[in-house]
């Protein structure tokens, strides 16, 4: 009995000795690795800032000689934001440290954000860590502002290009996309670490993984997340048993059988990993109140342990609705330039389910809902994005599903649209379609409202709980909300079968909504 003292307090000193030990490897094995991706990236730091002080110089200059030079028009902004410091205070609009962007050239979030950014604090810095090699500055530039709109300074925007996207690409991991992705994240934030440790790191893309690694590493560069879609939720979980004719997403259903079991095993436990690195970010935004609640029940615990002060914000997606509505009137003479088309702008992706919209395009043609001659004027336009092959491929797949369903003759497609392109089509059109189950927020919509189209969108997400509400006076109905083929192709003809005042009034609700 006498040996038992000694034996517990031998145990003891063992795991102390194992606890320490691991911590102080930990602490040791993430300052090495900070401390040499700084002292690598050192020379290039002070080039770009270097390469930024030589182009503001050289723009000033020009824009001295040429008094009418658009290039001043950015800094002709309010510098100071209401309640950005304490007590309602100024924040320092001197500070010009590098935020460090991950994110790709086709967000329009990303280069409001940085358009805030230039605005707000002049001297900053933002670093956009981009895979897109073939494309230069200039080039990105020039396509953000005809496809959103954006006009940025280009002194202060630098592009980093990265070697290593092809991780982070789903056709890289046939199995274990989920999985393989974040991982990936991981390789291709070490990538940009390499070539800039900024002194801010913000994600626009999804990449939790990504804002993980940097605070492992670098606990003291202050982390941000913008969520458009949180990589697993709930919703996901629970649809692996759904029926895949509900249209519950691209795996409604595959939750079935042993395969399904260890999916359904699989998807659990990334979600206990994805809810532990979304602990880690300093700040979090989301894009409506569907992700916030997933991100809160996901990542929410985590950021209680590790006591996070922010809690989880909605920030609504920048959208151009002030200038939809300058260039498109509604008004009893603009309704007759309406044709009876549904439009829908969504990228050429998967989930955006335009399969869906085809099929209920082709559904409600055949119906008795509306004249036959009227019918024949009908027609659809798809616009989209298309980013790689694999987009490609699937529009040309859509195009034969149209042939297949007899709807070619009625049906349009139209890739990578400048703005003025969807203006026009915004402003014709008559009915703005939407078919992703658990779409995040959904830009396009808010679109279709500014423009005065009338919604038709599917029955979940942010479209549901954020957008096509009842406005007005009344609480009058703003849209329309469908789940299958009937439903859509039901709506479809109560739209195009209104009175044009009917119609008219539900277009200027629907506007009114938008603008809010």
């Amino acid at each position: 009995m006498s040996r038992l003292p000694a034996l517990f307090w031998s145990l003891v000193n063992v795991i102390l000795t194992i606890s320490i030990s691991t911590y102080v490897f930990r602490w040791l094995f993430q300052i090495t690795v900070g401390w040499y991706l700084r002292r690598k990236t050192a020379a290039r730091r002070s080039l770009v800032l270097a390469r930024v002080k030589l182009e503001e110089s050289q723009l000033q200059l020009r824009e001295r000689q040429s008094p009418n030079s658009d290039d001043g028009e950015w800094e002709k902004v309010e510098k100071h934001a209401v309640g950005s410091a304490p007590n309602g205070g100024e924040a320092d609009d001197e500070w010009e440290g590098i935020i460090g962007n991950a994110g790709g050239g086709g967000e329009r979030v990303l280069w409001a954000a940085i358009k805030a950014t230039q605005k707000r604090w002049p001297k900053a810095v933002c670093v956009v860590y981009t895979g897109d090699q073939d494309t230069g500055k200039e080039e990105m530039l020039a396509r953000v502002e005809n496809r959103f709109n954006i006009r940025l300074h280009p002194a202060t925007v630098v592009f980093l290009y990265l070697s290593t996207r092809y991780y982070v690409l789903s056709t890289t991991w046939p199995r274990f996309t989920l999985l393989g992705q974040s991982l990936g994240s991981l390789i291709l934030v070490y990538d940009a670490f390499s070539l800039l440790v900024p002194d801010i790191f913000i994600d626009t893309m999804g990449y939790a993984f990504a804002l993980a690694f940097s605070k492992a590493f670098f606990p003291n560069i202050p982390t941000g997340a913008y969520i458009h879609y949180p990589t697993i939720s709930t919703d996901m979980l629970s649809s692996l048993s759904t029926s895949p004719t509900l249209g519950r997403g691209l795996n409604a259903g595959t939750g079935k059988g042993f395969r399904g079991l260890l999916k359904k095993q699989y998807w659990h436990l990334f979600a206990r990993l994805y809810s532990r690195v979304g602990g880690s970010v300093d700040i979090v935004m989301t894009n409506s109140s569907w992700t916030a609640s997933h991100i809160r029940t996901l990542w929410g615990p985590a950021r209680t342990a590790r006591r996070k002060p922010h809690p989880v914000t909605v920030v609504f997606p920048p959208v151009a609705v002030d200038e939809i509505v300058r260039s498109i009137p509604l008004s009893p003479e603009s309704e007759k330039e309406r044709h009876p088309t549904i439009l829908c702008i969504a990228q050429f992706r998967p989930e955006k389910n335009h399969t869906l919209l085809l099929r209920s395009f082709a559904r409600f043609l055949a119906s008795a809902t509306i004249p036959p001659k009227e019918k024949e004027k009908c027609r659809l336009t798809l616009i989209g994005s298309v980013r790689d092959s694999s987009d490609a491929t699937r529009v040309y797949d859509l195009r034969l599903l149209a042939h297949e369903l007899h709807i070619t003759a009625q049906t349009t497609f139209i890739t990578d649209a400048s703005f003025p392109t969807i203006l026009t089509n915004l402003r014709t059109a008559s009915i703005g379609a939407n078919c992703m189950w658990n779409e995040h927020f959904g830009i396009g919509v808010v679109e279709y409202q500014a423009a005065g189209l009338i919604p038709v969108v599917n029955n979940s997400g942010g479209p549901k709980m954020d957008i096509v509400i009842p406005w007005g006076e009344w609480e009058g109905e703003t849209g329309f909300k469908a789940s299958s083929e009937e439903e859509y192709a039901e709506a479809f003809g109560s739209v195009l079968g209104m009175r044009a005042e009917e119609r008219l009034g539900m277009r200027k609700r629907a506007r009114g909504r938008g603008r809010r």
